[in-house]
């Protein structure tokens, strides 16, 4: 029987990159400030949530989770915010045609502020100063003063986060995500593109169809699923201190969840079983995830699956896959396997975006497009392999027209890297190569649909 878990009981845990705050009082005071603010997202909200993440388990639909590397104080506007969902729900279309299955759309936005670093120091110069850990603990700038972390940068962060939820609520329920208007998501620095052409297409087949059902009395005014849509947030539970102030105990279930968003996940310097994070996040009843690199082993990912879902519980637990393609292929099938038959119920994601990082010539981070699509290829090619549900995908994308991965059928090549480089910590997908991305993984769930229904009907005879 596991031990008796608190709210607080990771403070007595190992703790890996969490920043040291020089002024403890103020970290108090803060803490107790955000325990006394509302909470950002609902218990029931969550719930749902799981139940969407139970039927992807099942292999009965697809998760889509998306958003920046990094939110920061600088980039909040609310065209940002706008074009990352417009193009989310874009590609969701384009997952859903050829999935014929629902798509759970899940943002990295409306929290992702904190960042885990490799080191604690970066240097420049000759100048050491601590790392940048994201503008939930402190500054940008390379100067001593933005790199001390203030606490009060956690206040800021659940203001921003409050307004983005707010924005992300309208757009969803209020006739900006009504598929009538599929043809006015596409955006400018899309179209013309081939995977603007693309889209336009399967927008205009899109568009026949609504009419004919509205022809049969099913229209948006009539039928709340083709007027509105779910969207559920996301980030990494790095900053416990944040984390633990925003949890709340749920009036109808009594049961802890984590406020801050309806979705955390533990990284892959954090998830260790005794650590502070693990600790924290087998408490709340979140959804939640875990990255898993190309050094997990079978009888420690049992051990991490079992430690945070006791219950075995559907839709709780979602494996956050970070390899590389070639470590993918030699890793990943004994990894499944080895879950399938230990009957654990799981959601498998795919990241093909950290294990694909690379510095350029100029000096940049970059990740090379043809990488990220080897990787999901690969994804796919081992699930079918196993008889498994290849069940989603989490990149780091944008709606910004930016330079920051090299390649796409819109080619960003290493020399252009500066155009639009605007990441605050690593680089995201713009919104064509998402697009394409979408497109490619449309086709393979397409082509595991048509699999399937083959062997379904060679069974029958």
């Amino acid at each position: 029987m596991a031990d008796p878990w608190t709210p607080d009981g990771w403070r007595k845990a190992p703790i890996d990159n969490v920043p040291t705050y020089p002024d403890q009082e103020r970290l108090a005071h803060v803490e107790a400030t955000l325990a006394a603010f509302p909470p950002l997202v609902f218990a029931g909200e969550a719930r749902r949530l799981e139940s969407n993440l139970a039927r992807v388990a099942d292999g009965k639909a697809f998760l889509l989770q998306g958003g920046d590397c990094a939110e920061s104080f600088a980039e909040f506007r609310a065209n940002t915010i706008r074009d990352t969902f417009r193009v989310m729900l874009q590609m969701a279309v384009v997952l859903t045609y050829g999935a014929a299955m629902p798509v759970v759309k899940l943002g990295r936005m409306a929290g992702q502020f904190a960042k885990p670093r490799s080191a604690e120091t970066e240097t420049k110069d000759g100048v050491s100063l601590p790392s940048y850990r994201g503008d939930i603990v402190n500054g940008i700038d390379f100067t001593p003063e933005a790199r001390i972390p203030d606490p009060e940068r956690m206040v800021r962060a659940y203001n921003q986060s409050a307004a983005t939820l707010n924005l992300l609520r309208a757009f969803a329920s209020g006739g900006f995500a009504d598929l009538r208007k599929v043809h006015q998501w596409t955006l400018g620095c899309v179209a013309g593109s081939l995977q603007g052409r693309l889209y336009e297409d399967l927008a205009n087949r899109l568009s026949e169809t609504l009419s004919f059902m509205e022809a049969c009395g099913l229209s948006s005014e009539t039928t709340p699923q083709i007027r509105e849509t779910e969207f559920f947030t996301s980030h990494e539970a790095l900053l416990l201190p944040y984390e633990q102030a925003l949890t709340r105990i749920d009036s109808t279930s009594g049961d802890c969840y984590d406020c801050s968003a309806h979705f955390l996940w533990i990284g892959e310097r954090t998830r260790r079983l005794d650590g502070a994070h693990v600790e924290f996040l087998r408490g709340v009843k979140n959804p939640i995830g875990f990255k898993v690199g190309p050094g997990m082993a079978g009888d420690d990912l049992l051990r991490l699956i079992d430690r945070l879902n006791p219950d075995n519980r559907a839709g709780r637990i979602t494996l956050i896959t970070r390899m590389g393609p070639e470590n993918l292929e030699d890793k990943l099938p004994a990894l499944v396997r080895r879950v399938a038959r230990e009957g654990r119920k799981v959601v498998w994601s795919c990241d093909p975006m950290h294990a694909n990082t690379v510095r350029a010539a100029s000096g940049y981070k970059t990740r090379l497009f043809d990488r990220i699509l080897a990787e999901v290829r690969a994804f796919f090619a081992v699930h079918k392999a196993e008889g498994t549900h290849a069940g989603g995908v989490h990149i780091e994308m944008t709606g910004q027209d930016v330079t920051e991965c090299v390649g796409g059928a819109v080619s960003v090549t290493e020399a252009s890297l500066g155009d639009r480089y605007h990441t605050h910590c690593d680089p995201r997908l713009n919104a064509t190569q998402a697009l394409e991305l979408a497109f490619l993984i449309a086709d393979q769930l397409k082509a595991d649909r048509n699999a399937h229904a083959v062997e379904r009907q060679a069974t029958n005879f």
